[in-house]
C-alpha cells in the first residue's frame, strides 16, 4: 500500500489546499478502477498510482508534506480493473482483476470505486463500454455513499480535423475541435462525459484528458519504427514527414491522471501533451540514428496501410498534424515531468526503456583460446543461435577498409561534414600503410581502434556481438575496454559509457593440449590449412606465442577476472560431434535465452509459408500413399470378387450344359453305343484293310431304327 504525497503546497483558488497530517490518523484508501489494466497506457497509470505518490519519487516524498484528506488521513490507492483477456499478466500493483464481467457485475464493481478511469486510446471497442459506464454511473448517483470521479483518457485525434489557427491549439479551444473521421465516436463520448459531470459535480465529477501519441516503456504507436531500426533495416517515413505529432511519455500521462485525482482542477477538459513540436520525420530520423546508421526513406503515406505491423488507428495517429500546448497543466497542476521536452530530446532514455521493457538487451561475448581449438566454430554457432554479430579480425579489417574507401569515393566536397571525409581518408591511408609495413597486419594501436569502432557500431550496440579470438594480450584488452574511464571528484573509478557498451558479459576460454591441437591440424583438409595459415611451422609459432602470452603474470583472462568477470573454462578433448554438441549446450545454458526479436513479419511469413508448403507436401504424399493403398486394396478385392464370380459362372454353365446334355447322352447310351460297340468288336475280329468303311457298312446294316 502506497501513501500519497504531494509537492509543496501552492496557493491557488481552484485547488483545495492540504492540511497537515494529524498524529495517528490512519491512511484513507481510495479505490481506483482502470479498464483493460493489462494494456500499454492503463498499466502505466496503474503502476503510477500504486508505486509513486503525487508524481514524486520516494526520495522526493521524504522532503515533502503528505496530502491529507478532510479526515486528516493520508491517501493510498487500491487499483482494480478489467483485463483484456488477450494474455495472462501478473501485475503486483493491481489488487483485483476482472476477466470479462457482465454489465451487472461490472456496474457493481464501478460503484464500489472512488475513481473510475476509462482509457480509449488503444482499443476502439472500449468506447461503447465507456459510454455505458458513465451513463450507468450517472443514473445510479443516488446509491453513491460519497463523491466519485470519472476520468476519460481520450486522444488528440478528436482534434485532427480542426481548422488551423494562427497560434497553437490549447485546452481553451476544445469547443472548436473537429475529429478525424475514424474518431467521431471518441468525440461523441467526450461530449457525453463532460455533460454527465455538470449535473452534480460534487457527487459525480468527470474529466476528459486528451492524450498525445504515447511513447516510452516499450512503445506502442511508435513501435514499428523502433523495431525496424533495431533490426538494422531502412526506416520509412510515410508522407512528407513534415506533420507535427503531439506526444507525451506514457509515464507523464500517468502523472497527469494522478494529479487530476489529487487536485481536481476546475477545467474538465485537459490536453496531455509535452512541450515538443517534433515532426514525424524528426522522430523517425532520431530513432534511426540511435539504433542504426540513420537511414530513412520517404514513402507515400498510402504504403503505410500495406504495412502489417501498423493498425489503421496507429496510421491515422502518425499522420496527424497538430501544434498543441497544455495550458491548464502548466497553470493549474504541478506535474513532475519525466520528458517534458518530448521524444526527440529524450531519445536515449526512451531507447533504454524500450530495450529493457522488451528484453532486447545486447548480448556480448568474448571467445578466447589457442589456434585450432575451435574458437571460430563456437563463435559462429553462438552468433547464429543468439542472432548477434560474429566479429573476426580479418573480416573487421576488410570491412573497415571497404567502408572507408566508399566514404572517400562518395564524399561530397560541398557537404557540411567535409572534416569527416578528410578523417576517413587519413584513417584509410594509415591502415594501408600499416598493413604494407607489417606484412598484411595492423599495428596494435590501429587494430584496437578498428575493433572498438566495430564494437561501437549500431548492430553490435543493439543486438550484441561475439568477439572471436581477440584481445590476445593484457595490454590489448586494457586498451580496448579500459581506455575511456572517467575519474569523478570523489576519486572512485567509474566505468565510462563507451566501456559499458562494449564490455563482454561472458568470457569463454577454450583450451586443449598441444598434442591434441597438432593432431587436429594434421587431420584438416589442405584447403582449411591454407585458409587458416595452419602450415606446420606457422602453426607451431602461433601456438608457442599463445602459450607464452598466457604464461605471463598479466594475461587477458587476468584482466577480465580483475573486473569480476569469471570466465567459463572449457577443455576440448574430443572432436566427436556428440561431445561438441554437449559443449555448446553448456554454453547456451550458461549464457541463457536469446535476447532478440523473433523473425520479422516478412521472415515469419516466409517461414510460415515454407512450413505450410512442407506440411502440404507431406499431406499430399500421405494422401497419395493412402490413395494408392486403397486403390491396391480395391483392385485386389475386385480381382478376388471377379475370380469368384467367374468360378460361379463356370459352375453354372457346367450345370446347365450337364442338364442340357442328359437326353442326348441317354439316347446315345441306349441306341448308339451298343451297336457301335458290336461294330468295333467285329472290326477287331475281321481285321479288314479299311476299318472305317467296314465300321460304316456294319452300322448301316445294323441300324436299330431300320429294324
Amino acid at each position: 500500500m502506497a501513501t500519497v504525497h504531494q509537492q509543496k503546497p501552492r496557493r491557488r483558488t481552484d485547488i483545495a489546499q492540504p492540511r497537515m497530517k494529524e498524529a495517528g490518523a490512519p491512511p484513507r484508501v481510495r479505490r481506483v478502477f482502470i479498464n483493460h489494466i493489462d494494456s500499454y497506457a492503463s498499466e502505466s497509470i496503474a503502476q503510477c498510482l500504486s508505486e509513486r505518490v503525487g508524481g514524486q519519487t520516494e526520495e522526493e516524498e521524504e522532503e515533502e508534506e503528505l496530502e491529507i484528506t478532510p479526515h486528516g488521513a493520508a491517501t493510498a490507492f487500491h487499483v482494480v480493473g478489467t483485463v483484456s483477456g488477450r494474455h495472462a499478466v501478473a501485475l503486483p500493483c493491481v489488487v483485483e482483476a476482472y476477466l470479462q464481467p457482465n454489465r451487472e457485475e461490472l456496474l457493481s464493481k464501478l460503484i464500489d470505486c472512488d475513481v473510475i478511469i476509462y482509457n480509449i486510446t488503444q482499443h476502439a471497442e472500449q468506447v461503447d463500454e465507456a459510454l455505458w459506464a458513465v451513463s450507468a454511473l450517472h443514473k445510479e448517483m443516488g446509491r453513491f455513499s460519497g463523491g466519485k470521479m470519472f476520468i476519460l483518457v481520450s486522444t488528440v485525434m478528436t482534434w485532427a480535423a480542426s481548422k488551423p489557427l494562427n497560434s497553437d491549439f490549447t485546452d481553451e479551444h476544445f469547443l472548436k475541435r473537429r475529429p478525424h473521421p475514424n474518431f467521431q465516436p471518441h468525440i461523441d463520448l467526450e461530449k457525453k462525459v463532460v455533460h454527465m459531470g455538470k449535473t452534480k459535480r460534487g457527487l459525480f465529477s468527470t474529466y476528459v484528458v486528451a492524450s498525445g501519441l504515447q511513447y516510452g516503456m516499450g512503445e506502442q504507436v511508435f513501435h514499428y519504427f523502433f523495431k525496424t531500426s533495431w533490426l538494422g533495416h531502412e526506416t520509412p517515413v510515410f508522407g512528407d514527414g513534415t506533420n507535427i505529432v503531439p506526444t507525451i511519455h506514457v509515464s507523464d500521462l500517468a502523472r497527469v491522471i494522478l494529479n487530476v485525482i489529487k487536485h481536481q482542477p476546475k477545467p474538465y477538459y485537459l490536453l496531455a501533451v509535452d512541450s515538443s513540436s517534433n515532426t514525424l520525420e524528426q522522430i523517425v530520423r532520431e530513432v534511426a540514428s540511435i539504433f542504426g546508421a540513420g537511414k530513412v526513406q520517404k514513402r507515400p503515406f498510402e504504403e503505410a496501410y500495406l504495412t502489417e505491423d501498423l493498425s489503421t488507428v496507429e496510421i491515422d495517429s502518425l499522420l496527424v498534424n497538430l501544434r498543441m500546448q497544455n495550458v491548464h497543466l502548466k497553470e493549474l497542476i504541478p506535474i513532475d515531468w519525466l520528458c517534458e521536452t518530448g521524444l526527440v530530446d529524450n531519445m536515449e532514455l526512451v531507447v533504454e526503456e524500450y530495450q529493457k521493457a522488451r528484453g532486447l538487451l545486447p548480448l556480448r561475448l568474448c571467445v578466447l583460446g589457442p589456434p585450432a581449438v575451435g574458437k571460430s566454430t563456437v563463435s559462429r554457432q553462438i552468433s547464429e543461435y543468439y542472432k548477434v554479430q560474429h566479429i573476426t579480425l580479418k573480416e573487421t579489417i576488410a570491412e573497415t577498409i571497404s567502408q572507408l574507401e566508399d566514404n572517400v569515393r562518395n564524399a561530397d566536397p560541398d557537404a557540411a561534414d567535409e572534416n569527416s571525409a578528410v578523417e576517413a581518408k587519413e584513417l584509410l591511408n594509415s591502415l594501408k600503410d600499416s598493413m604494407e609495413q607489417y606484412g598484411g597486419h595492423l599495428d596494435e594501436q590501429l587494430l584496437v581502434k578498428v575493433v572498438r569502432n566495430k564494437l561501437m557500431s549500431p548492430p553490435c550496440r543493439n543486438q550484441g556481438f561475439v568477439l572471436d579470438g581477440f584481445p590476445k594480450t593484457y595490454e590489448q584488452a586494457k586498451e580496448l575496454f579500459y581506455a575511456e574511464e572517467s575519474q569523478p571528484e570523489d576519486g572512485a573509478t567509474q566505468m565510462s559509457s563507451c566501456r559499458r557498451k562494449i564490455m563482454p558479459e561472458f568470457v569463454l576460454c577454450l583450451d586443449a593440449s598441444d598434442i591434441f591441437l597438432e593432431h587436429r591440424v594434421m587431420m584438416l583438409p589442405e584447403r582449411l590449412v591454407q585458409e587458416h595459415n595452419y602450415e606446420q611451422e606457422h602453426f607451431q609459432r602461433r601456438l608457442a606465442g599463445y602459450r607464452e602470452n598466457n604464461a605471463e603474470d598479466e594475461t587477458v583472462v587476468n584482466y577480465f577476472e580483475e573486473l569480476d568477470l569469471s570466465p567459463l573454462y572449457l577443455e576440448i578433448t574430443s572432436s566427436e560431434e556428440p561431445d561438441h554438441l554437449l559443449m555448446m549446450q553448456t554454453i547456451f545454458d550458461t549464457v541463457g535465452h536469446p535476447r532478440n526479436y523473433g523473425p520479422t513479419s516478412l521472415e515469419e511469413e516466409e517461414r510460415r509459408k515454407a512450413e505450410e508448403k512442407m506440411e502440404r507436401e507431406a499431406q499430399e504424399k500421405a494422401e497419395e500413399e493412402r490413395q494408392e493403398a486403397e486403390d491396391a486394396q480395391h483392385r485386389a478385392a475386385q480381382w478376388e470378387e471377379w475370380t469368384q464370380r467367374l468360378q460361379e459362372v463356370r459352375q453354372q454353365e457346367e450345370e446347365v450344359l450337364e442338364a442340357e446334355s442328359a437326353p442326348l447322352r441317354n439316347y446315345l447310351m441306349e441306341h448308339v453305343m451298343p451297336t457301335l460297340t458290336q461294330g468295333l468288336i467285329a472290326c477287331c475280329t475281321a481285321r479288314p484293310q479299311d476299318p472305317v468303311d467296314f465300321l460304316a457298312e456294319f452300322l448301316t446294316r445294323n441300324n436299330p431304327t431300320n429294324q
